[in-house]
């Protein structure tokens, strides 16, 4: 990833990428369920503007090992919402971001295995990372080929982000 363009986006850009999703989600949905954590701050976002009240989350962790297992290791849920909760829901599943898409793909799966109906939605698509020829977000604001940093990811827990050179203090 060291050779890979980034791009830090502001609040402003963030809001502008809301801003763009919100027209796109229309038809309804019962529930939203955020995927932690990329996907706290944006759902948070979309429920607030859709007035979305039934939110659930999922934490999904894949092995450590991926010289053993690759990208295509199963994935383990740390957290997931009783089937009831999804049964007969049209549910909006919420990340950041979509790369290698298999977050977000196992939540989706796991949505349709409850009897729910997922839509999946995220703020930034990379269709060159998407392991899955046949899959994308049913919905998306923007399209990119950057490593993207969210406002919130910055010099922020353990994993702070070391952009070009530190800023200088000012005087």
């Amino acid at each position: 990833m060291d050779q890979m363009r980034r791009e830090l986006l502001t609040w402003i850009d963030v809001d502008s990428l809301i801003d763009h999703l919100v027209p796109q989600l229309e038809g309804g949905f019962e529930a939203m369920m955020i995927i932690t954590r990329g996907g706290i701050i944006p759902g948070g976002l979309l429920a607030e503007a859709m007035d979305i009240t039934h939110i659930l989350t999922a934490a999904v962790d894949f092995p450590a090992q991926m010289e053993e297992t690759g990208l295509y290791a199963w994935p383990r849920f740390i957290q997931f919402p009783e089937d009831q909760l999804l049964r007969d829901r049209r549910t909006l599943v919420v990340d950041d971001v979509w790369g290698s898409g298999r977050t977000i793909t196992s939540v989706k799966n796991r949505v349709v295995a409850a009897g729910g109906y997922p839509f999946t939605c995220v703020l930034h698509f990379n269709p060159q990372r998407n392991l899955f020829s046949d899959a994308q977000p049913n919905y998306y604001a923007a399209i990119t080929d950057a490593h993207i940093i969210y406002p919130w990811e910055i010099d922020r827990g353990i994993d702070r982000v070391l952009l070009e050179s530190p800023p200088k203090p000012s005087s």
